[in-house]
């Protein structure tokens, strides 16, 4: 039998053996608060590669030390930062799987010693900081900074690269009315508050040639907020610019009651896909390879990302294959038990 989760995915010369992409979930263990990947991280990514996932996606990894999420945060604002990932990426490739960083600032959201930074001086809740609204020079640095981040993420070795845009960091509150409050270039008006993205994308073309994701969060939650037909135009500028595939989630840009249930991002995906006729990556309680099937083939998206499920069975690709009735191949020191 023909499976769509098990088709290859081809973007800029890179293909994917399969449909499933591990997608980025921090794992809050850079216990030197240095941003260098520990032996656990090359644990937990290349054993999800022994398990047959197409893409292993490296969490949200900073571009600046002030951009962490954490001081637990993996970072790649040093050039130090390149072997560690080196290695990651030999050892996930040894198992057939491509490998991708996702290059993140926090912006308000970040909870670190020292000042934070936002589009506007708005704290995410009463019990956060309040950022510092960044000055010119600062977003200057900052898109530099993603540059910077992409050529190290190039030699090392990263076969794509996904930006975070999504989930209240920020890349997203410079996109989203309720966190961007700016009356310069780059706050007002919908093409303004594209600009921050905008000139990051720019920057990093100038340095990347590979295939370039972006995170979004497609639903504020919040009636004065954006919604996933507002992300259809701003995938659609991200298109003409060069983006291959807007990875589409949900919420966190402020604090909000999100009804959660299987696949409940999965409309968002399919408006901006349609709408913007762009790739697109869907993620949010899927669990099922029958789910997942029924996504792709309806095109509703193009690539499944799992999340929660792949830490709960790092083999969940040979889970959804018996579950859809094919056969994948297994790693040859499993062939006894697949």
């Amino acid at each position: 039998m023909k499976t769509a989760l098990f088709s290859p995915y081809t973007v800029k010369g890179v293909t994917l053996k399969n449909r499933i992409v591990m997608s980025p979930m921090c794992m809050y263990s850079s216990h030197n608060e240095d941003g260098h990947l520990q032996d656990w991280h090359m644990t937990h990514y290349v054993s999800r590669a022994v398990g047959q996932v197409g893409l292993i996606m490296v969490e949200a990894t900073a571009v600046q030390p002030q951009g962490r999420i954490s001081p637990q945060d993996l970072g790649i604002w040093s050039d130090n930062h390149v072997k560690g990932f080196a290695e990651l990426n030999k050892q996930i490739k040894a198992h057939g799987a491509k490998s991708s960083i996702q290059l993140a600032h926090a912006g308000r959201k970040a909870m670190l010693d020292g000042d934070i930074f936002a589009p506007s001086a708005l704290p995410f809740n009463e019990k956060m900081k309040t950022p510092l609204e960044m000055t010119k020079a600062d977003i200057n640095e900052t898109i530099t900074a993603f540059a910077d981040g992409s050529k190290r993420a190039k030699d090392a070795g990263f076969d794509i690269i996904e930006l975070h845009g999504a989930h209240g960091y920020l890349i997203n509150e410079f996109l989203s009315p309720l966190t961007n409050k700016r009356e310069d270039e780059f706050g007002g008006s919908t093409e303004n508050r594209y600009r921050f993205l905008r000139e990051i994308i720019e920057a990093v073309k100038d340095v990347w040639e590979g295939p370039l994701f972006v995170r979004v969060s497609a639903n504020d939650y919040h009636p004065e907020g954006l919604t996933d037909t507002d992300y259809v135009t701003y995938a659609k500028w991200m298109k003409d610019q060069g983006v291959d595939l807007i990875d589409v989630s949900s919420g966190a840009v402020v604090p909000a009651a999100i009804d959660v249930y299987p696949g409940y991002q999965v409309g968002f995906s399919e408006t901006i896909k349609s709408g913007a006729e762009i790739d697109t990556g869907a993620v949010g309680l899927i669990t099922s390879g029958l789910q997942a099937e029924e996504i792709l083939r309806n095109n509703r998206a193009d690539l499944i990302f799992v999340a929660r499920e792949l830490l709960r069975n790092p083999y969940w690709a040979r889970t959804a294959a018996k579950e859809l009735g094919v056969e994948i191949e297994s790693p040859k020191q499993y062939d006894r038990a697949w």
